[in-house]
């Protein structure tokens, strides 16, 4: 068990003998659905990004490694530059026409 009180998510003391503390370590990964399974989102966005257009991709349901290497095709595949986090996709610039047409190659349900 760790006591390490950065670690201590809100908890600052308790009562109960058995009470054990949770840390973000103990987070479960998601399985990730297979492609058919999967459906996302993709649109463009320009607000709150200092007028640069991002295209964004969400709804991804599965392990951050499995959404780091669909970032890294559609990056690929637009050529340009981008990141994931917390299963959104990130991708410079504006290419939904792109990103829609690969994923439904890929076989994912794209709205």
């Amino acid at each position: 068990m760790n006591n390490d009180w950065k670690s201590r998510l809100g908890v600052v003391f308790s009562t109960n003998p058995d009470f054990g503390y949770q840390t973000d370590d103990e987070t479960e990964e998601v399985e990730t659905l297979p492609n058919r399974q999967q459906k996302l989102h993709v649109y463009f966005e320009r607000a709150g990004r200092k007028g640069k257009t991002v295209t964004l991709v969400e709804g991804f349901v599965g392990k951050e490694a499995d959404l780091a290497a669909l970032e890294k095709k559609l990056k690929a595949k637009c050529g340009c530059g981008g990141s994931s986090k917390d299963g959104v996709i990130l991708i410079q610039g504006d290419h939904v026409a792109k990103i829609k047409e690969f994923l439904t190659k890929e076989g994912y349900k794209v709205c």
